[in-house]
Parts: C-alpha cells; sequence; structure tokens
C-alpha cells in the first residue's frame, strides 16, 4: 500500500492538486502533447529517484494524472512531492515523453477526492459497488500534476535507453506447471531426440544383421569348395 506523500519537515499531506495545478503549468505546446498522450493511453511510468520505475494506470483530468494504488489495486511505493512521468507513443509503444511532476494526495471526503475517485471508477471494467468505500479506507488516491517544459520529448531524447532489470516477484511455476497440448517446447525436442536415437540404433542393428548374414554366406561357400 502506498504511503501518504507528506513533506519530509512537517510531515503535513500535501495540499490538493487544484490549489496548486497551476503553479509552473506545462508551456501550450507542451501541454497539447501532453495531454494528448496521456489521454491516447491509460498507462504511464514513475520514476521515483533511488528506485525503479513504477508503471501506473491512470486517468487523465484537468492538467493532472490521478491514480489509485493499495490493496487490491496497483502497488506503488511511497511517492516523495516530485516525480518523473515517462509517457509512451500508443502507436510505437516507446518513450514518448518525460515531464516533471507534483505529488499531491487526495483526502477521502474533499471534493477533489470525490471527482478524482468517480473518474477513476468511471474508466474501470471490473469495479465493484464497494470500490469506493474500500478505496476510502484501505487506498490512497494520487494526483500527479506535470509541469515545467518536457525533459525528453520528440527530436530531445537521452542517450540512455532507461532499460532496468525485471523487478522482483514471489511468482513461481516451479511446484506445478500448466498442461499443453503435445507437451512444451523442451519436452517435444527431447521426444524427437530420443525417436531420432532409437531410429540410428534401429538402421544399426540392421546393418550389423547384414555384414553377419555375407560373411555367413561367404564361409558356406568357402566349405562348400
Amino acid at each position: 500500500m502506498s504511503e501518504r506523500a507528506t513533506d519530509k519537515a512537517t510531515g503535513q499531506v500535501s495540499e490538493p492538486a487544484s490549489e496548486q495545478r497551476d503553479a509552473g503549468a506545462v508551456g501550450p505546446v507542451g501541454a497539447a502533447l501532453l495531454g494528448e498522450a496521456m489521454t491516447k493511453s491509460g498507462l504511464l511510468w514513475i520514476e521515483v529517484e533511488g528506485d525503479r520505475t513504477w508503471p501506473a494506470w491512470h486517468v487523465w483530468d484537468d492538467g493532472a494524472a490521478l491514480v489509485v494504488s493499495g490493496p487490491g489495486e496497483q502497488p506503488l511505493p511511497w511517492l516523495p512531492p516530485e516525480v518523473r512521468i515517462i509517457l509512451r507513443s500508443k502507436d510505437t509503444g516507446g518513450r514518448l515523453l518525460t515531464v516533471r511532476a507534483h505529488v499531491h494526495v487526495l483526502e477521502p471526503g474533499t471534493p477533489e477526492w470525490e471527482r478524482a475517485t468517480g473518474l477513476l471508477r468511471a474508466s474501470r471494467l471490473n469495479s465493484v459497488d464497494d470500490s469506493l468505500t474500500r478505496w476510502a479506507a484501505e487506498c490512497t488516491v494520487t494526483a500527479l500534476v506535470p509541469f515545467d517544459s518536457p525533459l525528453e520529448s520528440p527530436g530531445a531524447y537521452a542517450a540512455h535507453d532507461h532499460r532496468e532489470p525485471p523487478a522482483r516477484t514471489g511468482a513461481t511455476t516451479t511446484t506445478w506447471r500448466p498442461w499443453h497440448w503435445g507437451g512444451r517446447g523442451e519436452e517435444k525436442a527431447e521426444r524427437k531426440r530420443a525417436r531420432d536415437e532409437a531410429k540410428a540404433g534401429r538402421r544399426a542393428a540392421k546393418e550389423r544383421a547384414k555384414l553377419r548374414k555375407k560373411r555367413q554366406r561367404r564361409g558356406t561357400r568357402r566349405q562348400g569348395r
């Protein structure tokens, strides 16, 4: 479950996103590309300093990316007051924009929280009746508000490729592997090798039998002389 984004010095929860949304806003050109990227793709990556980059499902609303995390939802770590957001191209799936964003945790019961959860729930295909109650009690709703010029954009990308090692996971199939029609690839290959070896053995046995018969016929002819 994500902890609430707080100021390390005061321990206070961040102000609602609506009160700080205009501060350091992205310029008109960047805002148009940002809005298009946010609305076309429901997935973004949150780059946390000192941690890995986390994928997150989101809803874009009036200059903020709304994210819900916690038990039963997508996992996210504690988010500092500022993060980097990486957006992908819907057409190619590649990196399109990298922007800085302020992190604002929305408090349950506030107008901002009600609006955000209404949009998040409406965009969910598998939402349940008690999702808002569960979100208020157990989860964290966060608004990520981009600001300033993009750090990366078309024609101005960093030299490194941003590739990272796979995240650790407890998922495993060592105790049980799903059944496959005809067996798995390695099992099929092993059976083919066994069949080929058996065929080669039978051919070799036939050749040895032929040689024995030839030797017997030669021996019989010599004895008849």
